[in-house]
């Protein structure tokens, strides 16, 4: 199996910041089709226009959602006209409350959403939408690119498993990624001392990517900080990792699955690609 149909997503005119070059080195690697959404966001709510606003100020903010979603597409466009893989661009637009429809639509007939990280200088509630759609609404893998970032070859990753169906989920996911990979880490914080696999952590895990042909390999280690993420972060760092790969948890709304833990954190502090399954 490989992922050969790529999609990725702008919200703005800034190319730096969006995935796209992530997305296009990921596209050349897979040997796939990469599919842009230019995607243009009225950000008033849906309906506050009929409490008793102006219908000309609502047709205004779509129109220039209209045209901000042209001039996206139009530097797409210009950026990709020298790029030497399969792809196209959409324009589109949505109020911010109707994104999960949208993105969801166009992310579940895709094999992976390469996306930025949706924290950082110019990103905002948009690209926390974005990603949630993804990932819950299209029920995709999400590649989560760092600024600037290139998503190369990976030589060596990290899998951060907790025995949770989200991360054997995410696993199953990452395989084709994992496969090219020189060695894959299975990392495993804190084991439960009465856990299933209290004997051998990981054990069944390795075996089954073994079998893949994936080169393994497990470390058990302590969280010696509060936050999971950070002792991840470090983790892959020791580890002059490529790639971290997790399972993504939560609920249906975006603040309470990516926002309010581990997943999170780790969107913040991470410094290399982050592969996420729901």
């Amino acid at each position: 199996m490989a992922y050969k149909s790529i999609l990725t997503i702008l919200t703005n005119t800034n190319l730096d910041g969006s995935a796209l070059s992530g997305a296009v080195a990921m596209t050349r690697n897979q040997d796939a089709h990469l599919d842009i959404l230019a995607l243009g966001i009225d950000h008033s709510t849906p309906g506050y226009y009929y409490a008793g606003t102006n219908a000309m100020i609502e047709q205004a903010t779509l129109e220039r959602a209209r045209q901000e979603a042209q001039e996206i597409d139009e530097a797409v466009r210009a950026a990709m006209a020298t790029e030497e893989c399969r792809w196209s661009s959409e324009a589109a637009l949505a109020q911010i409350g109707t994104i999960q429809n949208l993105v969801g639509n166009r992310a579940r007939f895709s094999d992976l959403v390469v996306l930025p990280k949706p924290y950082g200088e110019d990103k905002g509630v948009a690209e926390e939408a974005v990603i949630e759609a993804a990932l819950f609404a299209g029920n995709v893998p999400v590649l989560v690119m760092p600024d600037g970032m290139l998503a190369k070859k990976p030589e060596r990753i990290v899998v951060a498993w907790n025995q949770s169906a989200e991360a054997l989920d995410a696993v199953r996911a990452a395989l084709p990624l994992l496969k090219q990979a020189a060695m894959t880490n299975i990392v495993i914080i804190d084991p439960p001392r009465h856990g299933p696999d209290r004997s051998d952590p990981g054990g069944m895990l390795s075996q089954m990517i073994s079998r893949h042909g994936v080169k393994a390999e497990i470390s058990v280690i302590a969280a010696t900080m509060p936050r999971t993420a950070d002792v991840l972060a470090r983790h892959c760092e020791d580890q002059q990792a490529d790639m971290l790969v997790m399972g993504a948890y939560g609920h249906s709304r975006f603040r309470e699955a990516i926002m309010g833990g581990a997943t999170r954190d780790m969107l913040e502090a991470a410094k290399v690609p982050v592969f996420m399954s729901h």
